[in-house]
């Protein structure tokens, strides 16, 4: 199966493109006060490492907006200024270079107030994002229209005030805290316009049943090739919206960050600390700095006889184990056995070396063509 997307205008945001067959981008928030400088930079480098694309920074004050001059030339992702109520740190964040605002059309809505907003965007040639939330919506106690229906009702109204200021750089969310009334909104909204879509949920909760619930809601969206950026919101440290986010993009093979590692859940059978082993697998595989996302590859660590051969087999590589020892698989052939104290290591090793047949494999191609150029024009 190939999830067919649907096609949204590009926007672009500092250098990253979204929309369109461009990758799904991976968004997070920082947690911190912006104008705390060293805070905010220490948690936007831990971000950037761990994968995230794109930060939005709160702006609350004039001193959140005069920060960004300050924290942007020292990282290396685009930064979204979150405003809210006061629409001239809009202007202030534009001029202190942010790469695109976030305006809430619940509390900036009158029109002279996004006019001049408008036009500062037009000089800066940044985006706008229309980030709607079901807490957030004026008219809230209107009973006439389900929660879907006000939040694609207040994007096409606050589109509609956009557009008749030609503009069009326009990214949109309309974000609930129910995974079915995210769905359906979003559902809604793609079929009435064609700007890119940032997927998520609002007050998720605390990160197991956060991304559960994300993962249901975002996943089905982007399953039905809706969206073109997510962010996972969390009760909990920014990197983990990064790491949820990743995973529900490799789940859907939208996107590749690493090997995909496959392992049993254990049972009786299993004779094996296979807990351990994961995590650390896991864990050692982060520091390692891989050609991971360029040739990815399937791990397998497996507990018994049961499926363990066979999801090995299946793998690029994979070790099945029995009672202490495992036997390790290397692309469907069986290899050698391993103790349990040696495996996580000699999977790395056997990764290493599968990703250095890969690198001089792309070489040869990449001389071959040039030769074969050279020779054409001779």
């Amino acid at each position: 199966m190939k999830i067919v997307r649907h096609k949204t205008k590009i926007v672009r945001i500092g250098n990253i493109y979204i929309g369109s067959d461009n990758p799904i981008t991976i968004q997070s928030m920082a947690k911190t006060k912006t104008a705390n400088i060293e805070n905010t930079l220490k948690q936007i480098k831990e971000l950037e490492n761990t994968g995230c694309e794109i930060v939005r920074l709160a702006i609350k004050d004039i001193l959140d907006a005069r920060a960004l001059k300050k924290i942007k030339p020292k990282i290396n992702i685009p930064v979204v200024a979150d405003i809210h109520f006061n629409w001239r740190l809009a202007l202030e964040a534009i001029d202190n270079g942010a790469d695109k605002i976030r305006l809430n059309p619940g509390n900036i809505y009158k029109r002279s107030e996004i006019k001049e907003i408008v036009s500062a965007l037009k000089l800066a040639k940044i985006p706008l994002r229309i980030g709607l939330n079901s807490g957030s919506l004026r008219n809230l106690n209107s009973k006439r229209l389900s929660m879907p229906d006000k939040l694609v009702k207040a994007a096409l109204d606050y589109i509609k005030i956009i557009e008749g200021l030609k503009f069009y750089d326009i990214v949109v969310s309309l974000k609930a805290s129910t995974v079915l009334d995210t769905i359906e909104a979003y559902r809604k909204l793609s079929r009435l316009c064609d700007y890119p879509l940032h997927l998520g949920l609002t007050a998720t909760g605390s990160s197991g049943q956060g991304t559960i619930k994300s993962a249901i809601a975002v996943g089905t969206l982007l399953l039905e090739g809706i969206g073109d950026t997510i962010r996972i919101s969390l009760t909990d440290k920014p990197l983990q919206e990064v790491k949820a986010a990743k995973y529900i993009l490799e789940a859907l093979q939208l996107r590749k960050f690493g090997p995909e590692i496959i392992s049993c859940p254990t049972c009786g059978r299993c004779e094996v600390d296979l807990v351990k082993i994961v995590r650390d697998l896991e864990a050692k595989l982060t520091t390692y700095n891989l050609q991971l996302t360029t040739h990815p590859l399937k791990l397998a660590v497996m507990g018994c006889v049961v499926n363990g051969p066979g999801e090995a087999r299946q793998a690029d590589i994979g070790i099945a184990f029995g009672k202490n020892e495992g036997l390790l698989f290397k692309d469907g052939k069986p290899v050698k056995k391993v103790s349990f104290n040696r495996c996580v290591d000699t999977l790395l090793k056997e990764l290493e070396n599968s990703l250095a047949c890969y690198s001089i494999s792309q070489l040869s191609s990449s001389t071959g063509k040039q030769a074969n150029r050279q020779t054409d024009k001779q």
